[in-house]
């Protein structure tokens, strides 16, 4: 039993883990593999308390370890992924505006740690989703076909981008769960249709769909909210 407590903390640290080799790749400027390792520390960061709910070995160990992972991983990393990529576009004094994004990442982990709404759905961006999205920002600028290099890397887009994802983390309005209650579609009608609308994005506009994703998830917030 004592060491079946410790897997899901096992679990944990591998998020923590990911996201420091996230951070020293953004220090070589392989901003490819940085964001690639934001992306795979989503993966355990999910598992952990799904793991520690079937083992019933759920601690508050287990959540602090989950907060300092996450902060890492989705608010050090990305901050010194975007960091590093301004620094390739010789931004000046702009890039150090990613400092935002750690700070407020810290202070959205803070409230949910100590906010019995959001047991089921969210206030606020989530910092994996916030992560996931400001990591999507190297493959667009290297992989996207359709859309000139320039549009992506303008100094107002790295003024704007760390402000806006820093403040949607700590913006009180309500985002719907993403997680499934069950494999039913009546019972997770809204998860199963964002799904679809995903890969819809994915597969028709590539790493740019993130951004889509992004924006779909908070309209599709805002109109249930207003509905209900």
């Amino acid at each position: 039993m004592k060491i079946i407590k410790h897997i899901p903390n096992a679990v944990t640290l591998s998020n923590l883990a990911l996201g420091v080799l996230s951070i020293i790749c953004s220090m070589d400027h392989e901003l490819l593999w940085a964001g690639t390792f934001i992306a795979l520390a989503t993966i355990p960061d999910f598992l952990d308390g799904l793991i520690a709910r079937l083992l019933k070995v759920s601690s508050k160990m287990g959540k602090d370890l989950d907060s300092l992972a996450d902060l890492v991983s989705f608010g050090v990393a990305p901050a010194i992924l975007i960091f590093s990529l301004q620094e390739q576009y010789d931004t000046g004094k702009i890039q150090y505006l990613a400092v935002l994004i750690p700070v407020f990442a810290a202070i959205r982990l803070a409230k949910f740690n100590n906010d019995d709404r959001q047991g089921t759905e969210f206030y606020g961006l989530t910092t994996t989703v916030t992560a996931l999205w400001l990591s999507s920002w190297p493959f667009l600028i290297e992989y996207d076909r359709h859309i000139p290099e320039y549009v992506f890397t303008p100094p107002i887009l790295f003024v704007v981008i760390p402000i806006l994802a820093s403040l949607l983390m700590v913006a009180n309005f309500r985002l719907f769960s993403l997680k499934f209650k069950n494999l039913k579609w009546a019972d997770n009608k809204l998860q199963f249709g964002f799904l679809i609308l995903c890969l819809g994005h994915l597969a028709l506009f590539g790493f740019f769909g993130v951004t889509l994703i992004i924006f779909t998830y908070i309209v599709l917030s805002l109109i249930r909210n207003f509905a209900e």
